[in-house]
């Protein structure tokens, strides 16, 4: 085994092979270790998230050292076939990779009984192992904004099928219309570690009944287009607010759904969780209570009936209309009462990225998975905010409300430079040592690709890599600088993929994560290495 600094809550065990892997995963399951968090499974790694006031890197990795990993791992005898148009736009570059033809490729492809080996990337991203021997393919140089749901893919010796649409870097030879997550299920991922998956060429197959092909599915239930949850919050009702305008995003979060990574679900929740807690205090809320994100001005709330509300985050305009037609400014970080009729509008931030608004009694809306928050790579939980929508609000359990608070210490304007301190690992000696200084040294600025689930940063000079062969899948932590072949890194927030295939050359450390989710569009950043890369070894790890 090899341990691997992540951050000051997570280490990476690095193992021989994907068996070995399966092995430690199933005996820390069948004996936890206390304090451990989560669990995320790769190909040949474990990253470990834990509670470092209940457990010291060093104990875990004396712990975890000492398993026995000769236990063998079972797999279900279940089969799932799927049927594949073989039309994807990175066919023939696969076929000319592999030197052989588009037609030897959907061949083989088909031609090999796949395994599930673990779940990860997205909500039901299963990646699958055991195909033809000559699958091993490289993932795209730059990965794509927008692959479609659906798509059936390859990337070194797996294949998946995305789920959704959603950022990737696999390479596309095909695309099915059978659902791989759906919420209706009892178990929402079609595919679980341990079956047995066998892709089936639709055009080979145009003379078979078309309900033959499709039993499976129609035991399953029809496919869900999106995979969304409809909004409780979206039932009429007569206390609550309405929906007057949405600005550019607004989505209820709150601390996120944890422990779920076995279905291959992040935690997604609060991109600045220390706003959404404070909205909740100040009107008498727990910490936890969803509240509302908006990202950018334009959220515009009317009234129904008397409430209380705050809104914390980004340093924004915030003022009040009034239904006869008076205006005039409120301050934020403080509780603000609405009568019956009153709008309260967000302005464009001018520091900071995102809002939090809380209502008194907090919002009536359903949770997916133990939590309401909103996964936008993942689609799961509600839906986006829309127009004219009302949202139900929660009889308040208490009368009290917090006092006004001092608002945070600045935030970042675009233009204007930020500082996140890192803890580099765990693959910083994937780069050479004139690309880790260069991480530091260099200014990063924050593109318009940037979003929920990362921020695409540009520099002037790129990353170059000493190890520059493939990367097999591994677990991505909040926080994660991912750098994949462009050498231009992505800095991993809420709604970041549970799984990635390009080195991670370090990770913010967790006390700035609530600074990374307030940095706008067109801010610069700078990254502060506060320790050194450096395996841990039982005797050393602390």
């Amino acid at each position: 085994m090899r341990f691997l600094p992540v951050n000051s809550q997570a280490l990476m065990v690095e193992l021989v092979d994907l068996g070995q892997t399966l092995a430690l995963l199933a005996s820390l399951q069948a004996s936890p270790i206390h304090g451990v968090r989560e669990l995320v499974p790769a190909a040949r790694t474990l990253l470990v998230q834990f509670a470092p006031h209940l457990v010291s890197a060093a104990a875990l990795v004396r712990e975890i050292a000492g398993r026995d990993l000769g236990g063998n791992v079972q797999r279900s005898d279940v089969l799932v076939q799927i049927p594949v148009r073989y039309d994807g736009e990175d066919l023939a570059e696969v076929a000319q990779i592999l030197g052989i033809s588009a037609e030897e490729v959907v061949r083989r492809h088909t031609g090999s009984e796949w395994s599930v080996a673990f779940t990860g990337f997205a909500p039901g991203f299963a990646y699958l192992t055991g195909g033809d021997p000559c699958f091993n393919v490289p993932r795209r140089a730059t990965p794509r904004t927008k692959v479609p749901a659906g798509a059936v893919a390859l990337a070194g010796t797996f294949s998946a099928v995305y789920p959704q649409a959603s950022p990737g870097g696999w390479q596309i030879i095909g695309v099915t219309d059978t659902a791989m997550w759906d919420l209706t299920r009892d178990l929402p991922a079609l595919l679980q570690p341990g079956y047995r998956v066998r892709f089936v060429d639709v055009a080979a197959l145009e003379n078979i009944a078309a309900g033959a092909l499709q039993a499976r599915d129609t035991e399953q239930g029809p496919p869900r287009s999106e995979g969304v949850v409809p909004l409780g919050g979206s039932r009429v009702a007569a206390q609550g607010v309405k929906v007057r305008s949405t600005g550019l995003l607004t989505v209820f979060q709150d601390l996120g759904r944890h422990g779920q990574a076995g279905q291959g679900v992040s935690a997604s929740g609060a991109m600045d969780q220390g706003a959404l807690k404070a909205a909740n205090r100040l009107v008498g809320n727990a910490s936890d209570a969803p509240a509302l994100e908006t990202v950018g001005g334009g959220l515009a709330l009317q009234s129904l009936g008397e409430q209380v509300v705050a809104v914390t985050g980004a340093d924004a305009p915030l003022s009040l209309l009034t239904a006869d037609g008076r205006e005039w400014a409120v301050p934020g970080h403080a509780p603000l009462a609405l009568a019956d009729g009153d709008t309260l509008r967000i302005g464009q931030p001018v520091a900071g990225a995102r809002c939090y608004v809380a209502l008194r009694g907090g919002y009536a809306v359903d949770k997916v998975l133990g939590s309401a928050s909103t996964d936008t790579l993942a689609q799961v939980g509600p839906e986006a905010l829309r127009t004219g929508q009302v949202l139900a609000v929660n009889e308040a359990s208490h009368s009290s409300v917090g006092e006004a608070q001092q608002p945070p210490a600045a935030l970042p304007a675009a233009g204007q430079e930020v500082v996140l301190d890192v803890t580099l690992g765990p693959r910083t000696d994937w780069f050479t040592p004139e690309a880790v200084a260069l991480l530091a040294s260099q200014r990063w600025q924050v593109t318009p690709q940037s979003n929920r689930v990362g921020l695409r940063l540009a520099g002037d000079v790129a990353l170059s890599r000493a190890i520059t062969g493939e990367l097999p899948s591994e677990g991505t932590p909040l926080g994660a600088i991912q750098v994949p072949a462009s050498g231009q890194p992505v800095l991993f927030l809420a709604d970041h993929p549970l799984t990635g295939g390009y080195p991670v050359i370090g990770c913010v450390a967790p006390h700035h994560l609530d600074l990374a989710g307030q940095i706008p569009v067109g801010a610069w950043i700078r990254f502060n290495p506060i320790r050194a890369f450096a395996e841990l070894a039982p005797a050393t790890a602390a």
